[in-house]
């Protein structure tokens, strides 16, 4: 048999993570080792753990798992070199004769692997412009402006979102199309031996779900290891420092925000990321839905045959 890409993927909060060890157990038991290559571009930096709810060593069960903790949290983590990493890392995992269980919820980052998506060119002059522009009138008015040159790729883009939005205007500042922050039109597999699996839980029980979440991220801790990444160099990175929770955490600590209304927000932008994750993952075809908590990881593979 030759060796196969599972995909898992799905919102925030909807159990891919445990459901991927059970998959990687699942597939061992008929023969076929399986490692874990990480899909969540948050979990690729060091000591963002609570906030990012990324599973500890120990709690690994022994399986492989690859690009978590790769990068320090003032690095920028951009899709394109996030793209060839994890390809690299599935082709070396697909050499050792094992599957590869792909999974996150972060979708421009999973379809960059999963499809043939290619980037188009980057200006470091021209980006570094406009993120200067970015920090003195924030992102309403880049947004305003990427909807006047590009309505389609505006339509897709969140307006709160500045980094994607500087993107887009980058690409278009060279004459590009951009990619739309999207699938392809017509998206083709990288490899062809690819089955998507896509947790879900419905909305009216996420939401509760999701809010208890966050809560628990402050009880366990969040705000004490925000203070460390802080004097890691966290407020100078670039993509680390604007993540849910970790930006409302520096609120908190810089006092510029209480605990109460930093949950608040947390929980809002949580919600909010959740709903695109939906939408996004929603466009794949050929997708198994399942509920990872009422779902044996064995049986569903019988049922796929």
């Amino acid at each position: 048999m030759s060796p196969r890409v599972w995909a898992v993927v799905g919102a925030t909060g909807t159990g891919k993570t445990a459901f991927s060890l059970d998959l990687a157990r699942a597939l061992a038991t008929t023969g076929r080792p399986a490692e874990i290559v990480n899909a969540d571009a948050m979990q690729l930096y060091r000591g963002m753990d609570i906030g990012t709810a990324k599973l500890a060593p120990d709690e690994r069960r022994g399986i492989a798992h690859h690009l978590f903790d790769v990068l320090d949290v003032r690095d920028e983590a951009a899709v394109s070199w996030y793209q060839d990493a994890a390809r690299r890392a599935i082709s070396e995992i697909h050499a050792r004769g094992a599957d590869a269980i792909l999974v996150g919820g972060s979708g421009l980052y999973v379809s960059s692997v999963l499809f043939d998506f290619r980037f188009p060119p980057r200006d470091d002059a021209l980006r570094a412009r406009l993120e200067d522009e970015l920090t003195a009138v924030g992102p309403g008015v880049l947004f305003a402006r990427l909807r006047e040159l590009d309505p389609a790729t505006a339509a897709r883009v969140d307006p709160h979102n500045g980094r994607r939005i500087v993107r887009a205007l980058e690409v278009l500042g060279q004459g590009e199309a951009t990619h739309g922050a999207a699938l392809p039109d017509a998206p083709v597999l990288w490899h062809p031996e690819t089955h998507l699996l896509g947790t879900r839980i419905e909305r009216g029980e996420l939401v509760p779900l999701l809010d208890a979440r966050v809560q628990q991220m402050w009880r366990d801790g969040l705000l004490g290891e925000v203070a460390r990444l802080r004097d890691a160099g966290l407020e100078q990175g670039v993509t680390a420092a604007r993540a849910i929770g970790y930006a409302q955490g520096l609120a908190q600590v810089r006092g510029e925000m209480s605990e109460a209304e930093a949950i608040a927000e947390t929980q809002a932008l949580t919600r909010r990321y959740a709903r695109r994750q939906v939408s996004w993952f929603r466009r794949y075809a050929d997708v198994t839905w399942l509920d990872a908590r009422h779902t044996d990881a064995g049986d569903l593979l019988q049922s796929l045959g």
